[in-house]
């Protein structure tokens, strides 16, 4: 028998998600953005649930090869672009659409001859200061790249660095806006915290050009939020979980007040208690760094995890769950408690436990 542990995906989660991403942008193309292999869901799964998406948006140009070799005819970017003339061919072979963000991608792209236009999405600084050509340069580099014969459709993006604060994207829309007010391309501005602000991060801010927006929702298609305050959480933003780990409790330990658990004796029972060890650990993904008091489910009650998490196993206080046992059920995160509690709890993100599901871990399709 295999251990208990399984990552439960639900496609209809993942489609619902979709569908609350496109009717927030109404008039734009969706790009369903699948990079880590789909948030930790499986890319091949994600795909089959955003057939209604407009295109995939990934970084693993392997993946976008395996998407095509699956029957995925719609458009799909490489959001970091080409790392390699053998990644510029391979490009050009699959029908793949190319992040640029450099003058030595360009000078690549112009360098390499290719049996067929790419189209490219020329990716500009507004602030982030990761990647991207200074947006002041939005003009020069549209011409230089819409000079070379190799190039099809040009579509200019950015990236906001603080769109999960109030109003956090303005500033960078503001400056975009500006370097290409008079540009004709299309855009690609709004990511998952963006699309709940679509209607003022329309393509040059303007409503009338939305229908040539491309979006590219990432973190909500997954059922998590991409905010940081608690009031706008998944569920107000009528978004489901669509990935749910559970696992067992393989053992009960009865332990006496002053009675230490784990590794460190960092946990100190207070008074008699019951502790469900449980199946599941860092190496399977889940945040070693996740503190006593950190909740899970055991048969649909909330519990406080106890002590470290160590490498296969969590300990977990169920002196208040008194029918526990061997056996009983236990939900990680997922459509009963929220990844983004947990993630909280843990001092991270909800992308950050999603995207660290391990392989060991046997997914399940619904």
């Amino acid at each position: 028998m295999p251990r208990p542990i399984v990552a439960t995906i639900d496609r209809a989660a993942l489609s619902h998600n979709l569908d609350v991403a496109r009717s927030l942008t109404t008039g734009a193309r969706t790009w369903a953005v699948v990079k880590a292999d789909a948030y930790g869901h499986g890319v091949l799964t994600a795909a089959s649930a955003f057939a209604d998406a407009d295109g995939l948006a990934l970084i693993e140009i392997e993946n976008a090869i395996r998407l095509r070799e699956s029957g995925w005819k719609k458009p799909i970017l490489l959001l970091e672009g080409c790392f390699s003339s053998l990644d510029w061919h391979a490009a050009g072979e699959h029908r793949l659409s190319v992040v640029i963000h450099s003058d030595e991608q360009l000078s690549e792209f112009e360098a390499t001859p290719l049996a067929r236009k790419l189209d490219v999405f020329l990716k500009f600084n507004t602030g982030m200061n990761r990647l991207g050509f200074r947006i002041e340069r939005a003009r020069d580099v549209a011409a230089r790249a819409e000079q070379y014969e190799g190039t099809g459709e040009i579509t200019l993006m950015t990236h906001f660095a603080c769109a999960d604060e109030p109003d956090g994207h303005l500033d960078a829309l503001a400056r975009f806006n500006a370097a290409t007010a008079d540009l004709r391309y299309a855009r690609s501005l709004a990511n998952s915290a963006a699309c709940f602000d679509f209607g003022r991060v329309g393509a040059g801010g303007s409503a009338g050009t939305a229908q040539q927006d491309w979006v590219r929702p990432g973190i909500m298609l997954y059922g998590a939020t991409p905010f940081s305050h608690a009031s706008r959480s998944a569920m107000s933003l009528q978004l489901k979980a669509a990935m749910t780990v559970t696992t067992e409790v393989i053992a009960i330990q009865s332990l006496q007040p002053g009675e230490r658990v784990g590794y460190g004796a960092a946990y100190t029972a207070k008074r008699n208690e019951r502790i469900a060890v449980i199946a599941c650990g860092y190496a399977d993904g889940y945040p070693r760094q996740a503190p006593s008091g950190t909740p899970v489910l055991v048969d649909g009650q909330r519990a406080p995890i106890a002590g470290r998490v160590s490498m296969d196993k969590i300990t977990v206080d169920v002196t208040d769950v008194p029918l526990a046992r061997v056996g009983s059920q236990v939900q990680l995160w997922g459509d009963r408690l929220a990844v983004d509690e947990v993630a909280n709890a843990a001092g991270t993100i909800g992308y950050e436990l999603l995207t660290a599901i391990a392989a060991r871990v046997p997914r399940r399709i619904v």
